[in-house]
């Protein structure tokens, strides 16, 4: 899988052909209860696991210095501030993995000496992370891709520009605090330029470990002992992948080598495709499997774990990819089962989620639900979203709470605290809004949200809870072209969930036409202050000439029919 500035997989091609394969299985496991969460026993502490957990929780500065240009800013992040480092301390994160691309600062061949200035400004950002009292961990970023991954058929180039380098970034930090950690390089991969088959890639790497391993401990100075994080192929969690780790770890017999994964969950949840909307127990089970692995194959033996990076990969179009509440329950079930797991997590975060100079969270409730998952659980429900029908008459919602071992405390409409009985009842899981409440609510007669409940809980984030007064959604007839195609559309209080599309003569449209329904913001995506639904130029690139009908799912439960004509680059819609 490519990699440029947003999309962060760790996942192979052939992880993705397997997920895609588990998808028509008809046999889904049920998801890991708490009992059995408890129930894996975690092993003994030992000296590199306490300085491991005492590194939970950590964030990522993506793209900044790993960006791939001329500096930090290629990427349209602002210049790195010793502000931002102290704010990141300051949200409670005891660690910061510090993403290093050295591919533009590298001189020639024999030396590739470092450039000085840039080697001193790395410096300079990991210096501020320190004094902010955090760990800190830098690495070899996106030279994997750049020139790493032509090692098979480029073996002693490859290997002389990289053992040259972590000659020189070992030299340069060898009297660093041993609170720094250096992670020999980040999702390797050896698919350029050659054939290799895996055997040979797993060689590969285990002699790039190896080799950084002996440079590190060689340099002297605290790198005689200083953490050394060490990754799987591709970081990935697949069981062969983490065989081979930790044979090479078993090999290097070393006490303080710590093994890392990236996991950007579910892959059609992460993205929001194949209908895969909600966070459900495939995608629950999916967290559980992976981690569960990963667990037996280090963290039970005694080599601790970094999760260096873990977010959802809908995230590299925006955040709204994945809905509110669904994106919450994810968050708030792994953030809690990795400490279970005694495994640091490392949010990747490029930018969307903390303000590089406003130094605010673009989503607080996120933030929240993660911050809250460091120490506990969180309580959630069925959906953040309840649904009133413009005209219907108004009847009592209940809504299914998933308590997660909490106790519900109360409900409040603002500053306002509702009454319980009058208001609302709870009985159990089951939170019931009164028609009463609901009516006063929504009197306004406003689509869209006109309320938002705050549910309390003894422990944990609050659940906010989106009163929505809606009607259905109507889209209008409109001719455009395969770049520039939007059809004009009353949203009337809703939120799209999906789309589908098919051929009206069999078969599915579209990009990744092993499913009828099309990724999100990838092939389509709503503008509600446009008012519109825009198709995406990569929808039509894989999209044959003909009628197509489209199904927009929304989330009140509505699903409106719309048939588009493609005829070469123009493109006519018709409302159904």
């Amino acid at each position: 899988m490519l990699m440029n500035k947003n999309r962060k997989s760790a996942l192979s091609l052939t992880i993705v052909t397997a997920m895609i394969l588990s998808l028509f299985s008809s046999a889904i496991a049920s998801a890991a209860t708490d009992d059995s969460i408890q129930a894996n026993a975690a092993a003994a502490p030992t000296n590199i696991q306490s300085y491991v957990t005492a590194m939970e929780p950590g964030w990522n500065l993506g793209n900044s210095l790993d960006a791939v240009g001329a500096d930090e800013t290629a990427w349209g992040n602002p210049l790195i501030t010793q502000q931002l480092i102290q704010n990141i301390a300051n949200q409670g994160y005891k660690s910061i993995r510090i993403p290093v691309t050295w591919q533009a600062h590298i001189g020639g061949a024999p030396n590739y000496t470092i450039d000085t200035a840039y080697m001193n400004r790395v410096q300079q950002v990991v210096n501020w992370a320190l004094d902010a009292n955090l760990y800190v961990m830098i690495n070899i970023h996106h030279d994997s891709w750049q020139w790493i991954s032509y090692m098979e058929n480029d073996h002693a180039n490859v290997l002389a520009r990289y053992n040259s380098a972590w000659t020189q970034i070992a030299n340069k930090f060898k009297n660093s605090s041993t609170k720094l950690m250096f992670e020999s390089v980040n999702e390797p991969r050896f698919t350029e330029g050659g054939t290799t088959n895996t055997a040979t890639a797993y060689a590969l790497l285990d002699e790039l470990n190896v080799s950084f391993h002996n440079i590190v401990r060689a340099s002297g100075g605290n790198n005689a002992a200083r953490p050394l994080v060490l990754p799987t192929m591709h970081t990935s969690s697949a069981q062969p992948d983490l065989d081979a780790l930790s044979q090479t770890i078993a090999k290097l017999n070393d006490p303080n080598i710590i093994a890392t994964v990236h996991y950007y969950g579910f892959w059609p949840f992460s993205v929001n495709i194949a209908g895969y909307t909600k966070y459900n127990a495939e995608v629950q089970k999916d967290i559980t499997d992976t981690f569960d692995r990963v667990y037996n194959a280090f963290t039970a033996k005694g080599i601790p774990v970094i999760v260096g990076e873990y977010g959802l990969l809908g995230f590299d179009q925006h955040t709204g990819v994945i809905e509110q509440g669904e994106k919450l329950k994810f968050f708030e079930f792994i953030g809690q089962y990795l400490r279970q797991k005694q495994m640091t997590t490392m949010l990747w975060d490029n930018g969307q989620h903390f303000g590089r100079t406003s130094f605010t969270w673009s989503d607080q409730d996120l933030y929240n639900t993660m911050k809250a998952s460091w120490t506990g659980r969180s309580s959630t429900a069925e959906s953040d979203l309840v649904y009133l029908k413009k005209g219907a008459a108004i009847q009592d919602k209940t809504v299914k709470l998933n308590l997660n071992g909490n106790t519900f405390s109360s409900l409040a409409n603002g500053s306002t605290t509702l009454v319980q009985g009058t208001d609302y009842t709870i009985s159990g899981d089951v939170l019931t809004l009164k028609s009463s409440l609901l009516t006063r609510l929504t009197t306004s007669g406003n689509l869209g949200v006109n309320a938002k409940l705050t549910a309390k809980f003894n422990k944990g984030a609050n659940w906010n809870l989106n009163i929505i007064k809606y009607d259905t959604p109507k889209l209008s007839n409109v001719t455009g072209t395969t770049s520039s195609f939007a059809i004009p559309t009353t949203f009337n209080g809703n939120q799209l969930a999906t789309m589908e599309a098919t051929y009206t003569s069999g078969g599915n449209a579209g990009p990744q036409n092993w499913t009828s329904f099309k990724e999100f913001s990838y092939a389509f995506s709503p503008n509600y202050n446009s008012n519109v639904i825009e198709l995406k130029q990569n929808f039509f690139n894989e999209t044959n000439n003909g009628e197509v009908i489209l199904k927009f799912h929304f989330w009140s439960g509505d699903v409106i029919t719309y048939k588009i004509t493609k005829n070469g680059s123009s493109v006519v819609g018709i409302s159904s």
